[in-house]
């Protein structure tokens, strides 16, 4: 379907070439915890193959999603596939196996032996980007950072990058390769979207400062700035995540908000709003502005996005490129979900000029003399 097509970003400031939407393949693959909306293996193949007929050429998994069943579906696909027309990404951390206490977290026996395993079930000899999947507090990160650069240098993996860290533990990571001239993390995948913006304090302006791309998970926040979801309304089971988190209010989490969290957030329902109004205007849903918002913004380089069903694929597909949100469309949005802005950000960010060109925190104006 020749008319379907993807824009594509550098990652970061490596050369790799990425279109502009992941496909994040939690979703792949039954799980014990019963979430809704897990595809089998037939339908995983038919949302890979679908992406790619989009032109998407970007994949993302992770050795515990679904307890390695994600990457082996991918692996029984990759195979049947032209290797080098995708960049595939997964991550490590989590335990293996419950009864081995070795089996987790970032040390570089667990990290070798992890990668060799997701090698397998990928049914490749190379993971273009490897992921921690979030910090580890016991392993010093020397030993995390020298453990992925030699995998870099056995040609086991082509790039490292992180996941869920905060902007000093990723200000770490960055310096620290400096120090040891090591290979630099090119990325950062995060939460991040209309919901979730607190990164933006700390994490992306290490980002911005380095070149390293940053890699927005959940833009919808689990749904709920699909536009499904009423406020007033309590969803029903099998509504969606919301829905089944609604249901238990010990199942609420960052990637399955507790519908108990989003109904009194005055801050999501207003944005949700903005959204409605700005994609009937636009002719898209809200999904898509929703998703196209952390397309424009310009430390991303590839916005993650599940899909349940190919429905779901094609109408969040349809962000990526053949139209934009105007500049005055992206600032309502920014102001609409602005978060409230913490010491000492809003002295450094509230900000006036004095005579010289400089910029000084608000409290000192009074004392500026001509």
């Amino acid at each position: 379907m020749a008319e379907l097509k993807v824009d594509y970003n550098y990652l970061g400031r490596t050369g790799l070439q990425v279109s502009n939407l992941c496909l994040g393949t939690m979703t792949f693959g039954q799980t014990a915890v019963g979430l809704p909306g897990q595809c089998d293996e037939e339908l995983s193949h038919k949302i890979l193959n679908r992406y790619v007929e989009w032109g998407g050429n970007f994949i993302d998994t992770a050795d515990y999603y679904s307890g390695g069943l994600s990457e082996s579906i991918i692996g029984t696909w990759l195979k049947q596939q032209q290797r080098d027309r995708y960049i595939l990404a997964t991550k490590v951390f989590a335990w293996r196996q419950k009864d081995n206490i070795n089996r987790q977290g970032l040390t570089r026996r667990h990290i070798v032996q992890s990668i060799e395993e997701s090698l397998e079930r990928l049914q490749t000899d190379y993971v273009d980007l490897y992921q921690m999947h979030c910090w580890d507090n016991a392993t010093p990160i020397r030993e995390t950072l020298l453990t992925f650069n030699d995998l870099i240098r056995s040609g086991k993996i082509r790039h490292a990058g992180c996941s869920n860290v905060t902007g000093w533990q990723l200000q770490q990571i960055v310096d620290l390769n400096q120090q040891l001239d090591l290979n630099p993390f090119v990325s950062l995948q995060q939460q991040y979207s209309l919901a979730s913006r607190y990164d933006e304090f700390e994490s992306f302006n290490v980002c911005k400062l380095n070149g390293i791309a940053v890699l927005p998970w959940s833009p919808l926040k689990g749904g709920a700035l699909s536009g499904k979801y009423k406020r007033g309304q309590r969803p029903e089971l099998g509504t969606g995540r919301i829905g089944w988190a609604a249901q238990d209010a010990k199942r609420g989490n960052q990637a399955c908000p507790g519908w108990d969290k989003l109904e009194g957030n005055e801050r999501i329902w207003n944005t949700i709003g903005k959204l409605e109004e700005i994609s009937k205007a636009k002719g898209k849903s809200v999904a898509q502005v929703a998703i196209r918002w952390l397309i424009q913004k310009d430390v991303v380089s590839s916005v993650l996005i599940g899909a349940r069903n190919l429905d779901q694929l094609n109408s969040n597909m349809g962000a990526s490129s053949g139209w934009k949100l105007t500049k005055e469309e992206m600032q309502q949005l920014n102001d609409v979900s602005q978060p409230e802005i913490p010491y000492p950000y809003e002295n450094i960010w509230r900000v006036n000029k004095d005579k010289n060109n400089r910029f000084l925190p608000s409290y000192f104006v009074e004392d500026i003399v001509d």
